[in-house]
């Protein structure tokens, strides 16, 4: 069924609201603007998230192929592939002149959402968050298997989180770190960043008690609306959220020339 135009600003107004809100969870090094497209690079840190153009205006369609032209140069001299990342904020028209040359599409995400209120919280286990920003840097480390070249591109970006940020870390009887997440805090937004529990650990409740955990805590700090973004082929976790009650809000998809590796 089709939708009013009313209900079309009403949809992007909240996808513009949880775009702002993952700018700021998720740090760039650096954000330049060319109209509305914000081109974000992070020379330090391979995540596509960080390292793209994200359109943000589905009216700015103006000199379409000279602005991706300047982006190429721009995303070359930092040693990265030129990436679009595709969200209903990008311009029909962007998405026509993308199709028309070719370029590829990869790596689909859901980004969903939740009212914390409805979550029962009554089988998972409180936990305070961490303070040592370092420990939280090496946990996350080792429990996504990232290398230790990763450790300082991590660090700067934790570092650069300016909204209120809980550090959740999950530790084996050992004391080894199975399980990590951040709760950002963004007024009523709780954005969940970060998420990962060890393979060889994973079925076994782990991430939807860190989850929870993490959640309950940014309710207790007022928060009402969790937000997270999902691989859209992640079927456990997707699974996961589902059993909390998030539902999709809306997807992304990345976007390179033909030929080019993402």
């Amino acid at each position: 069924m089709a939708i009013t135009e009313a209900e079309r600003m009403r949809q992007l107004a909240v996808v513009r609201r949880l775009e702002a809100a993952g700018f700021r969870a998720w740090p760039a090094t650096s954000t330049a603007f060319d109209g509305t497209w914000a081109v974000r690079l992070t020379r330090s840190f391979p995540a596509k998230r960080l390292n793209s153009i994200n359109p943000l205006d589905p009216s700015d369609t103006t000199d379409i192929a000279e602005r991706l032209a300047r982006a190429r140069k721009t995303f070359a001299e930092a040693g990265r592939t030129l990436t679009v990342r595709q969200s209903p904020l990008a311009p029909p028209e962007l998405v026509a002149h993308l199709d028309a040359e070719g370029w590829q599409s990869f790596a689909e995400a859901i980004v969903m959402t939740c009212e914390i209120a409805r979550i029962d919280f009554s089988s998972s286990m409180d936990r305070i968050p961490i303070r040592d920003a370092n420990r939280y840097l090496e946990a996350s480390l080792a429990v996504h298997g990232r290398p230790a070249s990763m450790r300082a591109g991590l660090g700067g970006i934790l570092s650069a989180i300016r909204p209120p940020c809980g550090m959740f870390v999950c530790e084996s009887e050992a004391g080894r770190p199975i399980a990590v997440t951040l709760a950002i805090q963004d007024n009523d937004l709780a954005g969940l960043l970060d998420v990962a529990v060890a393979p060889e650990c994973q079925r076994r409740g782990i991430g939807i008690d860190l989850v929870s955990t993490a959640l309950r805590y940014s309710m207790h700090k007022g928060a009402k609306t969790g937000w997270v973004q999902v691989e859209a082929d992640n079927v456990a976790g997707l699974n996961l959220y589902g059993k909390l009650g998030f539902q999709e809000a809306y997807r992304y998809v990345y976007r390179v020339p033909p030929g080019e590796r993402p």
